[in-house]
């Protein structure tokens, strides 16, 4: 059987403030199409499908629309999702006695039975070949916080998502046919993973979010993994993140966007293969360079005046400064006068050299939220805080990233 991999959509997304919204159309429309094509059985979506929490109802509408399109074109393609951690779990799940007449399975969230073990039976989801027969299990486990899994206890994290993995993956051995294969999709951290720490969330709280590919026995034929950006393997050709649709991040430009199509042979793999996403904008960046020869760079720029509006490149400038410029903003805006370019960002640093310090300069851009508080902290008490402070820190700020809406 033929099954499609991808993760990572963030429908809902704004770069630098700016919506997305035609981006993450055209992608949709370009995976309708890839699917109506190359006619896989499946198509597996391995969590944050919303980037944040409480997607607005344009989001939404990508999402639905898509689901319904492709029942359309393919009736018996089944759709398997799993919440991320940018997704609420609740919301996911909420649709899913209308989605299941669309073939479609969301799963947000684990539950657990009244005797304390996993509820195995709705993250096992049989996938049918087109002939109706069961080909394989869809093992769908949703990202997992801490709470879920440990009662709060962050340092039983690790075991507590071993028992996880363990509980469901013995109930799927126990229900497989021969000739049947087992396909788990989760969203998580593998260890020996390359991460995008421009874009990506921290996952889990208090640091011990990277997990063991051993969680993942050789039994198990292909692991559809969600949360890294970056398309990869993690040691073995049968465990990789398809990597997102779009680039999160400027630092993101160069990846090779695709989804993934796995071939099942009974209950192996027989083959994998990348299939790459079309770019609708591009990204473009200039710089690190002198204010000056930024300039004649950015007036230098060629583009597409044909294109729409709603689909001219992204901009990035970096401008080294040797003193405050003012007015920079202005002059930057000149060179692109009449350019059909949207300018997202214009960062500026000063060489090591004009610090007094001989330290490099730090803005609020290079910091992330924890460092900051940490830096903060010894300003006001002269001391680091300690483990349990930073511990309360990482709780509250994932709190407040869960809670983030639209603006």
């Amino acid at each position: 059987m033929k099954l499609f991999h991808t993760a990572d959509w963030h429908l809902g997304q704004t770069f630098h403030g700016q919506e997305r919204h035609e981006e993450h159309l055209a992608f949709l429309d370009w995976l309708l199409v890839t699917l109506t094509i190359r006619q896989p059985d499946a198509l597996l979506i391995a969590g944050d499908i919303f980037d944040v929490v409480n997607p607005s109802m344009r989001a939404q509408e990508l999402l639905y629309d898509f689901i319904v399109g492709a029942h359309e074109r393919l009736p018996r393609l089944e759709i398997v999702m799993i919440a991320g951690n940018h997704d609420s779990g609740n919301r996911i799940e909420l649709p899913a006695p209308l989605m299941q007449r669309l073939n479609a399975h969301p799963r947000g969230r684990v539950q657990w039975r009244d005797d304390g073990q996993l509820d195995t039976d709705r993250l096992l989801i049989p996938l049918h070949d087109k002939g109706g027969e069961i080909r394989a299990w869809c093992l769908a486990l949703p990202f997992l916080r801490p709470a879920e899994v440990t009662g709060g206890d962050i340092g039983d994290y690790v075991a507590g998502i071993a028992r996880v993995h363990r509980e469901l993956i013995d109930s799927a051995r126990e229900r497989r046919r021969p000739g049947q294969a087992l396909v788990a999709m989760s969203h998580a951290h593998l260890q020996g993973a390359s991460i995008s720490e421009a874009s990506e969330r921290p996952i889990v709280i208090g640091g011990e979010e990277a997990l063991p590919a051993s969680l993942f026995p050789e039994d198990i034929a292909y692991v559809a993994l969600g949360h890294l950006h970056r398309p990869q393997r993690v040691g073995e050709a049968r465990i990789r993140y398809s990597g997102a649709p779009l680039p999160m991040d400027f630092s993101e430009a160069l990846y090779p966007h695709q989804i993934v199509e796995v071939i099942l042979e009974g209950d192996a793999l027989a083959n994998v293969e990348a299939l790459r996403i079309p770019r609708s904008v591009e990204l473009r960046r200039v710089g690190p360079l002198p204010l000056e020869q930024a300039l004649r760079e950015l007036a230098a720029l060629t583009c597409d005046d044909s294109l729409p509006r709603q689909r001219w490149p992204w901009l990035e400038v970096r401008v080294e400064l040797t003193a405050p410029c003012p007015d920079l903003r202005v002059r930057v805006e000149a060179a692109l006068e009449d350019k059909p370019l949207r300018l997202l960002r214009i960062h500026t640093r000063f060489p090591d050299s004009m610090n007094d310090t001989h330290e490099p300069r730090v803005t609020l851009d290079s910091l992330g939220p924890r460092e900051l508080f940490e830096r903060t902290w010894h300003k006001r008490y002269g001391s680091e805080p300690t483990p349990r402070i930073l511990e309360d820190f990482d709780r509250l700020l994932q709190t407040v990233q869960d809670d983030e809406g639209p603006a």
